[in-house]
């Protein structure tokens, strides 16, 4: 039997019909009076897991799954031991610096050293500026990062950025990229190697799937 961990939230839809196009139907979870977090697929060669973007990578590390949908800024930011098998084509988004529009700073280099950038992606962020060879303060943010630059709590922040809508509304401009982000496949290494219940074989389905219909 697999298990697969799916995310709430954005990446849902996407990753029911994909795994529904392989012939495994989670789709009981799009059912708005279903209070379920965990279902068979109907054929019971499979059972899904409901849980946050967050955790995917962590019921997959432990074993729990043995595969998972979760955002690379997940993976980027957890740094999980899982294996990323396949870039899903969804969800796109950018990480990115953002700043106040009448802000000076047009780029990531013009911020003053020792400022602070506010993040939940405290891993992320760092890095990034660590690359830069810029010391700054992460500020660790877990609710509107937006407030950051807005109240005077911080310089800058980095955030996950899919129309920008939110920053506009708010008076924010993007300034800097640091990657792009989309759904991933992911397994547990171990269930991956000596493939487990066929865990390869659904793997497989997923990565023709996906090349399918990125050549579309």
């Amino acid at each position: 039997m697999i298990t697969v961990a799916l995310p709430k939230g954005a990446l849902l839809n996407d990753s029911i019909r994909l795994f529904k196009a392989v012939g495994l139907d989670f789709s009981a979870f799009l059912d708005s009076s279903n209070r379920q977090l965990e279902i068979w697929d109907a054929s019971h060669r499979a059972k899904a897991l409901l849980v946050r973007n967050y955790d995917v990578p962590v019921y997959v590390e432990y074993g729990q799954a043995q595969l998972g949908v979760v955002g690379y800024d997940v993976l980027c930011e957890k740094q999980p031991q899982v294996a990323q098998l396949a870039d899903l084509q969804f969800g796109q988004c950018r990480m990115s610096v953002a700043v106040k529009a009448s802000s000076p700073y047009r780029s990531a280099l013009d911020l003053p050293p020792h400022s602070r950038v506010a993040s939940k992606f405290v891993h992320c962020a760092r890095s990034y500026f660590q690359g830069l060879n810029l010391p700054v303060e992460i500020v660790p943010l877990y609710g509107s990062v937006e407030l950051g630059p807005i109240t005077g709590m911080s310089e800058a922040i980095v955030d996950l950025v899919a129309t920008g809508r939110t920053l506009q509304e708010n008076h924010l401009i993007e300034i800097e990229p640091l990657f792009t982000s989309t759904a991933r496949l992911i397994a547990h290494p171990l269930s991956y190697r000596i493939d487990l219940d066929g865990v390869r074989s659904v793997i497989d389905q997923i990565r023709h799937c996906t090349a399918a219909i990125a050549s579309n």
